[in-house]
């Protein structure tokens, strides 16, 4: 869970950090002619000090082709393009944008410019802004769980590999636990990578059909597309194959948690059937942890009989609480954004534990409509839990499949939380499903 006192512990700079880019061999080079800047909506700006923290450990570094870096000119404060590389005449340069590790939230995203708008989107990521300055990348971000769940210094892969491959070996017809193999060792899945490890929480996927056609999912593109990151399981597990993984998980693993809902999967209210079945199986053989459900939250009906069969836990994943935007995103088939609350109310008379997955984008979540649909949504559905996830997109296709027009400039994301803190102060954030046994 995010605290003050985990963000307070990271170092600022000093001094503005320089611009990095790109240079045609690929190699990151900074500029001190110029120093970092930030985009909101395409909006340019000098990041403050206080929002840059050091590039967390298990954090990647990509190059933008196409794309050409814009920095802050410290002579005038203006944003500047740098259009070619200052240490070699003439020759290209690329943007550099960091891909910041989980548990961390960016606060503004990559600056540059496109060389063309008709450019392919860049891969399914998140893009955040970096800059060098003595010595260490920085990046304008904050640590928004102080969960370790997924730090990089908790995996050791001879280990997991030793762990993965054990437990295969013992599970041989365990289509699922086969599934979630190929998850961990290629795909390097954090949750698939726990669940081998025997800890926190581990992953249940069991849906191949969605009723959506998200513009920005992991696992499913059509052709022409940027590429999905990793394969959608291909098959609805059995109650048995589910509850053969669940129960151990939940009777052994420390702060134990078991999620339906997966990136490697479409809709799991879809699945309705097998996964209540599997609910109350888990459920006669342990009262231990957590059962989560990581949806889209599109069917009612199918989330009041799953909290009845014993769902402790819903993380509801929304890119906007503007119905519109909502539906420009998400393309879904056969459900609406008033279903989508139902599911969140119903929850809560049952008294469940609702957390947001609130894909964050800066310029975009702290558009001030935005701001004020979020409010409405908050004081009417009272979720527990707000998760600040990164929105994995190309910023510039996400905000053209949104038709973001925006009427007022936006508060930026460190004035926006401190905001959404202050007028709802009984809600909690983070970044991971909380255990809640």
């Amino acid at each position: 869970m995010y605290t003050e006192e985990s963000h307070q512990a990271l170092p600022h700079p000093e001094r503005m950090p320089k611009l990095v880019f790109a240079n045609r061999a690929g190699e990151i080079l900074d500029l001190p002619d110029l120093t970092m800047a930030g985009s909101s909506a395409g909006i340019y700006v000098q990041p403050r000090l206080e929002d840059l923290i050091p590039l967390p450990e298990g954090s990647e570094l990509f190059t933008l082709p196409d794309r050409l870096p814009v920095g802050i000119d410290p002579a005038d404060g203006q944003p500047t393009r740098l259009e070619e590389d200052p240490y070699q005449a003439g020759a290209p340069v690329q943007a550099v944008a960091a891909f910041i590790a989980p548990a961390h939230t960016a606060i503004l995203w990559a600056a540059f410019e496109r060389n063309r708008v008709d450019l392919a989107p860049l891969p399914l990521f998140a893009y955040t802004a970096v800059g060098w300055q003595d010595g260490k990348f920085w990046v304008a971000a904050f640590r928004s769980d102080a969960d370790p769940r997924q730090d990089a210094k908790n995996f050791r892969q001879s280990r997991i590999a030793k762990k993965t491959e054990q437990k295969l070996a013992e599970s041989p017809g365990n289509r699922l636990i086969q599934h979630l193999g190929k998850c961990c060792l290629t795909y390097g899945c954090p949750a698939a990578r726990n669940y081998f490890l025997g800890r926190w929480e581990a992953p249940i996927p069991t849906s191949p059909a969605c009723n959506a056609a998200c513009v920005g999912c992991i696992s499913l593109q059509s052709s022409g597309c940027c590429p999905s990151t990793q394969d959608r399981i291909a098959f609805v597990p059995s109650v048995e194959e589910i509850s053969e993984l669940a129960v151990p998980h939940l009777e052994a693993a420390a702060l134990p948690i078991v999620s339906f809902g997966q990136g490697c999967e479409g809709e799991p209210l879809l699945q309705a059937d097998t996964i209540e079945q599997a609910i109350r199986k888990i459920r006669l053989a342990t009262d231990k942890g957590t059962i989560n459900l990581n949806s889209n939250a599109s069917l009612p009906e199918a989330v009041e009989r799953l909290a009845a069969a014993g769902l402790d836990s819903i993380r509801v994943s929304m890119n906007s609480a503007r119905p519109e935007k909502h539906a420009l995103y998400y393309r879904p088939k056969g459900f609406s954004f008033e279903d989508v609350r139902e599911s969140i109310r119903i929850m809560k008379k049952k008294d469940r534990f609702v957390s947001l997955n609130y894909f964050i984008l800066p310029g975009f979540t702290d558009d001030p409509e935005e701001t004020e649909a979020l409010s409405r949504l908050l004081a009417d559905c009272r979720p527990d839990f707000i998760q600040l996830r990164n929105l994995n997109m190309d910023p510039h296709w996400y905000l053209e499949t949104v038709q973001h027009q925006p009427a007022a400039p936006p508060l930026g994301i460190a004035a926006w939380f401190a905001n959404l803190k202050k007028e709802f102060p009984w809600l909690r954030y983070g970044y991971y499903n909380p255990p809640l046994r």
